[in-house]
């Protein structure tokens, strides 16, 4: 559509306004989560090629790509095979040795390389007797005098999109808005934290020009991130603070003390008398209570909604899969029905006859035969869904649902109070800028009688040992989980640089070993144990797909699941006994940290296996890592640890299933590299600061329009 005017053309133009990007590359790059042009160039690099990296052949490296530059030696020949393929062949050579380069199907390369031409090679290069060989480099022409850029971005791609074509697209869809597109961030702040121009940092993040320019583009952009999640979550969280929250005065959870076959820990008590005192306010309740996985968090919130509907309000539970609604169902259900309360279930399963009977007694104006408590899935966000007297919504998993979401299901709870759990502890400080208004709870105890689950660190060494204790775990009753970081394909090659790489080492690659793919690893083991019942879990998996494979696991009709980190988030396990993560070099300290927690829930004693590759080959910071693991097995120790070593990106990031989605679907694309706290803790101060003087942002029209890209903005409230 070149007939388009400037004027007309925006960051939610949609992709096809580029030329050459009709309906069928606009449906690959949906595949990508790619619609406008705002979403390409925020596409960003998921590593880069260190072709800066230049090396004489002689001191080539033989584990992975590098650069050299070589001046061209021989005439290409080009050579018909039988098959009608072919080959390009030629000589050229540096001050260290001669290389053969090889090219295969691509003639029409003859004329590019002239004898004396000098190009810049980037790829593997092997040794041939004393010559040395490439097949296929990318080529480079060099200059003494004209540098080359020393980064080259890699793109996560899918079927239909090359790298390049990427590449090709975004530099054309930075060249229609860079002219015409004013920088949302006021010069003010641009000045105070010393960040440079929005227009500067996506050229450079793109295509960065020298390692400074790419840390001055990177440090723009997370603030950036940084600073519009600050906004959103304290504009998503901005409750009425005028009277109208329904009083719950009555406080008194006897009731519920009398049915749990156990006494509540201290922190437990500490975090409900939290909870009864907002309550009893006419403010609408905003807390969130945090603590380990089986810490008890959902006893409080078992207390909360008891003291609603004593008070004669209704209570609702969202949860962001069917499994876990189920199992909070289960759980809540029986000891709601003991106190004399109903409990209902609503989830995408529902019959359609069973929705319209609950969604009936949700709205029943008679307190008599009105339902009092329901626990659901998104479900309860859909039409229909409305309440005669809300009094509370508690939200487990908080970082699972977006801002609309949660604002969605407030809506249809005017005035009600707000509970969220979260299961991952965090440092204080870093959970006041995550959930902007939010009270935070602490329980940082544990329930008697939780079992430690010992830790181990191993190699590939140990691999016919650990087999054999996979047997013995099985043969004795229990069940194990196995972690891998990747579905099917490696997702970040040994011979790119990643984002983390680069500003945690500068340019320095660890050896990093090929990534264990959970699909792949599944169909392995099936092999290793003929005998038991193997499934996998993923994130690209359907919902009920996976409801299916964990309800089997449950039952343990499978013994071993195979899965990513999807299962950080789960129906509780108790038989489960082992947990193995493969590649733990390649987790942080929190995410290993939850997924230990998801053994260890029951009598059975308990084990994690840490699985990396050669200790030799790790980093200081992966050994570090490991070491805490084995010798620290409190959340909020190795929280703040966690947060020291790599930085806030572990609370920020959801999985390596993805993309790292967070509230309103903004997308933390480059923050989970590990940004520094100081740069987090300024966003969020200045984002403070703005909203102080200017609660709706009518004086920052360019900031609120690119907010309301990602969130809906309005008087001041995020929806």
């Amino acid at each position: 559509m070149a007939d388009l005017r400037n004027e007309q053309i925006t960051e939610r133009s949609p992709v096809t306004v580029l030329g050459g990007v009709g309906k069928a590359r606009a449906a690959y790059y949906a595949k990508l989560g790619i619609f406008t042009l705002g979403d390409l160039i925020a596409h960003y690099p998921r590593a880069y090629e260190n072709r800066g990296d230049v090396r004489l052949l002689a001191d080539a490296r033989t584990d992975g790509k590098c650069a050299v530059i070589l001046t061209v030696a021989t005439e290409p020949k080009s050579v018909r095979l039988r098959s009608h393929k072919s080959f390009l062949k030629f000589r050229a050579f540096d001050d260290s040795g001669s290389c053969e380069i090889t090219y295969f199907n691509q003639d029409y390369l003859k004329s590019r390389f002239p004898v004396g031409s000098v190009y810049r090679f980037f790829g593997k290069v092997e040794r041939v007797g004393k010559r040395y060989a490439m097949t296929a480099p990318v080529a480079e022409a060099w200059t003494e005098h004209t540098p080359l850029p020393p980064f080259c971005a890699v793109y996560r791609m899918t079927e239909g999109l090359s790298g390049a074509q990427i590449a090709k697209d975004i530099a054309a869809a930075r060249m229609l808005l860079e002219p015409i597109s004013e920088d949302p961030l006021p010069i003010e702040l641009r000045e105070k934290r010393g960040l440079c121009t929005r227009a500067f940092a996506e050229r450079n993040i793109h295509s960065p020009v020298d390692y400074h320019s790419l840390c001055t583009a990177r440090k723009r952009l997370v603030y950036d991130e940084f600073f519009h999640f600050a906004l959103g979550a304290a504009m998503t969280y901005k409750r009425a603070k005028a009277h109208g929250a329904p009083t719950c005065e009555n406080g008194d959870i006897t009731p519920l003390l009398r049915l749990l076959p156990y006494r509540l820990t201290r922190a437990q008590e500490r975090a409900i008398a939290d909870i009864r005192r907002d309550m009893a306010c006419d403010v609408p309740m905003s807390r969130i209570v945090v603590g380990d996985v089986g810490c008890g968090k959902t006893v409080c919130a078992a207390a909360a909604m008891l003291i609603a509907v004593q008070n004669g309000r209704q209570a609702a539970l969202m949860a962001p899969t069917e499994i876990l609604a189920r199992q909070h169902y289960e759980e809540l259900s029986a000891q709601f029905s003991a106190m004399g309360y109903s409990c209902e279930l609503l989830i995408g399963a529902t019959t359609a006859a069973q929705k319209r009977r609950i969604k009936a007694a949700l709205a029943e104006q008679d307190p008599q035969k009105r339902l009092q408590v329901v626990i659901g899935t998104h479900a309860l966000l859909s039409d229909g869904v409305e309440f005669a007297a809300p009094g509370l919504v508690v939200t487990d998993e908080q970082h699972r649902f977006g801002a609309r979401q949660r604002a969605r299901l407030s809506e249809k709870n005017a005035h009600a109070h707000l509970l969220v759990m979260s299961a991952t502890p965090i440092p204080r400080s870093l959970a006041l800028v995550l959930y902007g208004d939010l009270e935070l709870s602490k329980i940082d105890e544990m329930p008697p009688g939780r079992q430690r689950v010992d830790t181990f660190a191993v190699d590939e060494s140990y691999r016919e040992r650990l087999n054999r204790f996979i047997e013995k775990q099985v043969s004795e009753g229990g069940q194990v989980y196995i972690v891998c970081p990747a579905v099917e394909e490696e997702e970040a090659a040994p011979d790119e640089v990643t984002l983390s790489q680069i500003f945690e080492d500068g340019v320095k690659q660890e050896v990093r070993a090929p990534l264990k793919a959970a699909v792949q690893y599944a169909k392995d083991l099936e092999s290793v144990f003929p005998n038991l019942g193997i499934g996998f879990l993923h994130g690209r998996m359907k919902s009920a797909e996976k409801d299916r494979v964990m309800q089997a696991f449950a039952q343990n009709e499978i013994q071993i699941l195979v899965s990513t980190t999807v299962i950080e988030v789960g129906v509780n396990v108790p038989n489960a006994s082992l947990m193995i993560v493969e590649n733990a070099e390649r987790f942080g300290l929190s995410q290993l940290h939850q997924l230990r927690g998801r053994v260890g829930r029951g009598s059975r004693k308990s084990y994690c296996v840490l699985v990396t590759a050669d200790t030799g080959a790790l980093g200081e910071k992966s050994l570090a890592r490991l070491r805490t693991m084995r010798t620290v097995y409190d959340g909020y120790t190795i929280a703040e640890e966690d947060l020291t070593q790599r930085g806030p990106g572990d609370f920020l990031s959801t999985s390596a299933d993805g993309a790292v989605r967070q509230s309103g679907g903004l997308s933390f694309r480059l923050a989970d590299a590990g940004a520094d706290v100081s740069l987090l803790t300024a966003a969020t101060e200045d984002a403070r600061a703005m909203l102080a003087e200017d609660a709706a942002l009518n004086a920052y029209p360019l900031l609120k329009n690119r907010l309301d890209a990602v969130f809906s903005v309005e008087d001041g409230l995020i929806s």
